[in-house]
């Protein structure tokens, strides 16, 4: 991925958005994170900059599997690369999410090297 572009981070909880910050820009990423699935919608209307998006799969309100599929239906998106993020480490999961729309897999806690391989993986 061109480490130029922005990782949105959508994430309900504030200390897992401040961790992964904190972690992709030590690895030469930006990021920008949001607290729900319609905010992260709204950045990926209003910023064109963003390449990949972190998508956490358990949040209230809009899950991450039906923010997935918003966000596959959104014009300027559709294209997106988005993995999906879940502490549901449980057979299925990853199919479910990649059925879901998502690009890719990767379950909490996160391995920062292995997230770092995954977006090399699918921006190839």
């Amino acid at each position: 991925m061109d480490k130029n572009k922005t990782i949105l981070i959508i994430d309900d909880d504030q200390n897992n958005i401040f961790a992964l910050k904190l972690a992709l820009k030590s690895r030469g990423f930006q990021a920008i994170g949001c607290l729900s699935a319609q905010e992260g919608l709204a950045q990926l209307r209003d910023h064109a900059g963003i390449g990949l998006v972190l998508m956490d799969m358990m949040m209230p309100e809009i899950d991450g599997y039906e923010a997935t599929q918003l966000i596959r239906k959104t014009k300027n998106a559709c294209e997106l690369p988005i993995i999906a993020v879940t502490a549901q480490a449980m057979t299925g999961d990853r199919e479910k999410c990649l059925a879901a729309g998502a690009n890719g897999y990767i379950s909490k806690p996160i391995d920062i090297e292995l997230l770092v391989q995954l977006i090399g993986e699918i921006k190839g």
